[in-house]
């Protein structure tokens, strides 16, 4: 199904999204706020041609999404050339299904890429397979110290919530620690979506 300007301007806009947050809020804030984009990632968004629209499913129990909407929204603001609508995945299916992680996930952030005439020019789900990795390390020991987490194959979606609660806290510091180095892979997959490749 395409996604029509009508369709896209029924989401909300970054402000109004943080706005309207009732989980996470703070870490979220000081996440855009701790975030400076590098001046060369700055000047390659802001030489685009023209501004590019991006549709952005999430919700705000989800830490990937704490983590790299920020990230995302400080291009905007800092560039001038992204127009983000921000839907709730839970009440737009109809969207989260046109971008499912695997054929088969409803990951969460994602980052659809659209023209001015709402051709899609790419999108980005989750986070870079770099963070995955070093994530993926970050838990296991994690959950080696802290066995009340379960499974660490269990997606944290199953999780009940006060588990993923306390699963969220104990990585933030481990999340922290890698930060800078995550929030360049975020903006090194968006730039190579938005930004043509030139000779």
């Amino acid at each position: 199904m395409a996604i029509t300007r009508e369709r896209f301007e029924q989401g909300l806009t970054y402000e109004q999204f943080k706005e309207q947050m009732t989980r996470n809020q703070e870490r979220f804030i000081v996440n855009e706020q701790n975030f400076t984009p590098d001046a060369a990632d700055v000047d390659a968004i802001k030489s685009l041609p023209q501004s590019v629209n991006v549709l952005v499913l999430v919700e705000d129990w989800c830490g990937d999404v704490i983590d790299n909407l920020p990230v995302l929204g400080r291009l905007a603001m800092t560039t001038g050339k992204f127009d983000i609508r921000v839907f709730l995945r839970d009440q737009n299916l109809d969207l989260m299904d046109q971008y499912l992680k695997d054929g088969q996930f409803r990951s969460i952030p994602v980052f659809a890429f659209l023209d001015d005439s709402f051709n899609k020019l790419g999108h980005f789900i989750e986070r870079p397979e770099s963070v995955t990795s070093r994530r993926a390390q970050q838990r296991a020991e994690l959950y080696t110290q802290h066995p009340e987490f379960g499974s660490p194959e269990t997606p944290i979606t199953q999780l009940p919530e006060d588990v993923r609660v306390k699963l969220m806290e104990a990585q933030a510091p481990l999340r922290e620690a890698t930060k800078a180095q995550d929030n360049q892979d975020v903006v090194r997959a968006i730039r190579e979506i938005v930004t043509p490749v030139r000779a």
